[in-house]
């Protein structure tokens, strides 16, 4: 079982969310796909859900809310990235052309956490742990995988990354995988970034997007279709394994991947 040991490096992928409005429909659907465990929490911490998969914390599921005289956020899923100190770190966004959308929080003794969107619009999260360090396990059936920065302007991008997190892109050097990067904390690739697909709504704004790995990606959209979602992208083989794109039946958007065996 990958559980995760050590605290996530800075710049490292660490946490997703979901805000949808409808909090417990999301929750059924996630434990119906993926097996997930989870339940409304309570009202002291607004009623966030931290769902679980083998007995350790996966992923977040909350109530879309209005707040501040601000609409209720988009139902989709927020990828966070470390950060050992997030009040310098949202200083260091700002800095380097980002946008503060929520500014820095503490979430009790869990952690402090800013949400904020870089040059190019895509929408992320900082998370600096206290308690919480964020998910407990990652690379097996119904865990976080792999986080895709997909960006109108990827030179923007990398340089926004870097200078924030230090986040450097390597362009990947492998059949089928031209115009990909792969985004690394020291030497250890820990996502990917790439140019707006052609196939994408042409109004689609730059976003991070969430890989679940599953054991079968075939029959994980079959349980996504019959649970209300559908398939954006149906199931294909790629380099690193068989994929699909899908959305719930709230309109969040994720991918699914069978991962190739490790050789």
């Amino acid at each position: 079982m990958p559980e995760v040991t050590s605290a996530y490096q800075p710049g490292t992928p660490c946490w997703v969310d979901l805000a949808a409005p409808d909090q417990q429909a999301a929750i059924d659907f996630y434990s119906s796909v993926f097996g997930w465990t989870g339940a409304i929490g309570p009202a002291e911490t607004g009623g966030y859900a931290v769902c679980e998969l083998n007995g350790k914390p996966v992923a977040g599921i909350m109530a879309a809310m209005a707040m501040g005289g601000q609409p209720p956020p988009p139902t989709v899923w927020t990828t966070y990235l470390a950060a050992t100190d997030a009040d310098a770190t949202a200083g260091a966004v700002s800095s380097a052309g980002g946008t503060i959308l929520m500014p820095v929080m503490d979430v009790m003794t869990l952690g402090r956490m800013c949400i904020a969107a870089d040059p190019t619009g895509a929408v992320f999260g900082v998370w600096q742990a206290v308690d919480f360090p964020g998910a407990g396990i990652v690379n097996e059936h119904g865990a976080l995988i792999w986080n895709e920065l997909n960006t109108t302007d990827r030179s923007a991008a990398a340089a926004f990354y870097q200078s924030s997190f230090g986040i450097e892109s390597t362009a990947m050097e492998m059949e089928g995988a031209e115009n990909y990067y792969a985004l690394k904390v020291g030497d250890r690739p820990v996502g990917g970034m790439q140019p707006m697909s052609e196939q994408m709504p042409p109004d689609t704004p730059s976003h991070w997007l969430a890989y679940f790995s599953v054991a079968d990606a075939d029959e994980t959209v079959g349980k996504v279709t019959a649970a209300g979602g559908a398939a954006l992208q149906e199931p294909f083989d790629m380099m690193a394994g068989r994929m699909a794109v899908v959305t719930d039946p709230q309109g969040a958007t994720f991918a699914v991947i069978t991962p190739k065996p490790m050789e």
